[in-house]
């Protein structure tokens, strides 16, 4: 049994579909897996890096020269490769660099800089060093009884060793802080084995008077012996 429904336009419908139909595409291709990513764009991406990386730089032999900052100079071009090189020429077999004669720095110089072509002494120590210390500029110092020094100008050190006299005794001494020996009992001089002193005649025993020379104390004493009977003297 055949219902009849009534017809309907479907004008406005058709219309509908035709406009929403485009966007839908569009949707579905923006979310497509081609738009997220191409495994073979990501091969050139990770081309363009690996070439980054391993950078080649130009060769400029026979061309021209590079100094250290990166800058290119041409041939007969002079530069400073680098702040502590002396100047260069730039030639087809590389830089060819000044060799000047530097002038000598200070032995006693303490801090050397090299921010030029020949290295300079900027700072000069103003002491001496004398046996393990250290003196000022022309201070005086006794580093024993016996020595006199100063520190010179020139960080020098000049001594004077005193020169001792020859002691006119037999038994000279030394004092603590004292250069040379002493005759702290006056001149003297040797009488065989006994000491006497200068000056006088001394009876060294009953038959014999000795008397030192006079100015030569390291010379034995001049001794007279007189005739003598059981020790005893016969004058």
């Amino acid at each position: 049994m055949w219902i009849s429904m009534p017809r309907r336009s479907m004008g406005p419908l058709v219309s509908l579909a035709f406009i929403l139909l485009p966007l839908l595409l569009l949707a579905l291709g923006a979310a497509s897996p081609a738009s997220v990513g191409n495994p073979e764009d990501y091969a050139a991406d990770e081309s363009e890096r690996g070439a980054g990386d391993n950078m080649v730089f130009d060769d400029y032999r026979g061309k021209g020269c590079v100094d250290d900052s990166g800058f290119v100079y041409k041939l007969g071009e002079r530069f400073y490769p680098g702040h502590s090189n002396c100047p260069c020429a730039c030639t087809e077999d590389g830089p060819v660099c000044d060799q000047p004669e530097c002038p000598k720095l200070h032995p006693k110089c303490t801090k050397v800089e090299h921010n030029g072509c020949c290295p300079e002494c900027k700072e000069v120590k103003h002491f001496c060093e004398y046996r393990g210390k250290t003196y000022k500029i022309l201070e005086e110092f006794k580093p024993s009884p016996c020595e006199w020094c100063r520190c010179e100008p020139n960080n020098e050190v000049h001594c004077v060793v005193s020169d001792c006299a020859v002691p006119e005794c037999v038994n000279p001494v030394y004092e603590p802080e004292q250069c040379c020996p002493i005759c702290k009992n006056g001149p003297n001089c040797f009488a065989g084995t006994t000491i006497i002193p200068a000056g006088i005649e001394v009876k060294v025993d009953d038959c014999t008077i000795c008397r030192c020379h006079n100015g030569d104390w390291w010379k034995p004493a001049q001794c007279l012996r007189r005739e003598c009977l059981n020790g005893q003297s016969l004058s």
